[in-house]
Formats: structure tokens, C-alpha cells, sequence
């Protein structure tokens, strides 16, 4: 049955598990894309240009933004992280479903220009959790960690703002949930073709 595409926003405090998630989901769910941010950061080890991000330097970032082509980007940590526009309008014309993670900032301002977007907030079990998953990643130094998990108890208060919320105290458990709440939302009747439904039922009753 032919579905409107869609855009789901995955949001959640550094180190809650977005990418580990939407790369168990991935696989699971035909016509689900990914939408690559656009980033200056440098990349960490084992990240792969355009497959994890599109590492730009800040005078193509700049470039970018004077463009118009983000749908929302953000300052974090002194880099510039940003949602590439082209690429997700023409996955959802073609009627995929786009999912990515972004900030809280990106996902408010993707709010504001696509009414319909489905925001999905991903919570870790604990504050300690957190703060041992950002120590474990070894990406961080103390001090930025102590930013992140500050600003992590910062971004909870907007938790109001989104349509879901998911839990992730097991990886298997968080992903049956987005699983469901993806399938949940392409089984609403006005991303529906209700002539194609139509038709379908006529054939059935014949």
C-alpha cells in the first residue's frame, strides 16, 4: 500500500544510543533512509565521510547555510552540525520514510517548517548511566564531559515537545519500540492513498 514519506527525528543527550539505534532499525524497515548530517567537526575513528557525516570545512558550512540548503543547523561544542535539505525533500516526495538524529535546536526548527515530522525522544536509564557511556566512548575529555551531561539535564525540560519517547535501557527493547512507532505512523489514515485503499477493498469484495 503506497504511503506518504514521512520524516521522524531521533533526539536524545549525547551518548543515549541514537546511531546504535537507527542502525538496528535500519535494516528492518523497507523504504526507511537515513538522512547523513553535515558536520565541521573532525571525524573520530572509524567514521566514514557520507556515511556517518559529511565532514565540510566551516567556509562550505557557511556556503551551505548562505544556500539555504539545511533544514536546521546547529552550534555544539564549538562545531557546526547540520541537516542537509535537498536529500530529505526528495526521499519524501519519492515516499520514503527519512529518519535521523539531530539536537534538540535542529529538531525545533525542522518543527517549524514540516509540520508533520515525527520527533521521537531517546532517554538513557540513568544520569550515571550517561555519564559512563560518555566516559566509555573515550571520545571526550572530563570537561567536555561535564558540559555534556549538563547540558544533557538542560534538554529533558523539551521532552514535552515531541510525539514519543523511548527509553533506552535495552538496545533490543528501544528498537522494537521505534520499530513500532514508525509502522504506527505510516498506518495514519492522512498519509494514506485512500483511492489505492479504495480500490483495494473494491477488488476484496468482488
Amino acid at each position: 500500500m503506497k504511503v506518504k514519506g514521512f520524516l521522524i527525528v531521533l533526539s536524545g543527550p549525547s551518548g543515549s544510543g541514537k546511531n546504535t539505534l537507527i542502525s538496528r532499525v535500519l535494516p528492518r524497515i523497507p523504504n526507511l533512509k537515513y538522512s547523513v548530517s553535515a558536520t565541521t567537526r573532525a571525524p573520530r575513528s572509524g567514521e566514514v565521510d557520507g556515511v556517518h557525516y559529511f565532514f565540510v570545512s566551516d567556509h562550505q558550512f557557511d556556503q551551505m547555510i548562505a544556500k539555504n540548503e539545511f533544514l536546521e543547523w546547529a552550534e555544539f561544542v564549538g562545531n557546526r552540525y547540520g541537516t542537509p535539505r535537498p536529500f530529505v525533500e526528495k526521499q519524501i516526495q519519492q515516499g520514503h520514510t527519512v529518519i535521523m538524529d539531530v539536537d534538540i535546536q535542529g529538531a525545533v526548527q525542522i518543527k517549524r517548517l514540516m509540520s508533520d515530522v515525527v520527533l521521537v525522544f531517546l532517554l538513557p536509564p540513568t544520569l550515571d548511566e550517561l555519564r559512563n557511556r560518555l566516559k566509555k566512548r573515550g571520545q571526550d575529555a572530563t570537561e567536555a564531559i561535564a558540559k555534556r551531561l549538563e547540558h544533557s539535564s538542560e534538554e529533558l525540560e523539551y521532552i514535552v515537545d515531541y510525539d514519543y519517547y523511548i527509553v533506552n535501557d535495552d538496545l533490543d527493547r528501544a528498537a522494537e519500540r521505534l520499530v513500532s512507532i514508525i509502522n504506527a505512523e505510516r498506518c495514519r489514515v492522512a498519509r494514506a492513498d485512500l483511492s489505492a485503499i479504495q480500490q483495494l477493498w473494491q477488488r476484496r469484495q468482488n
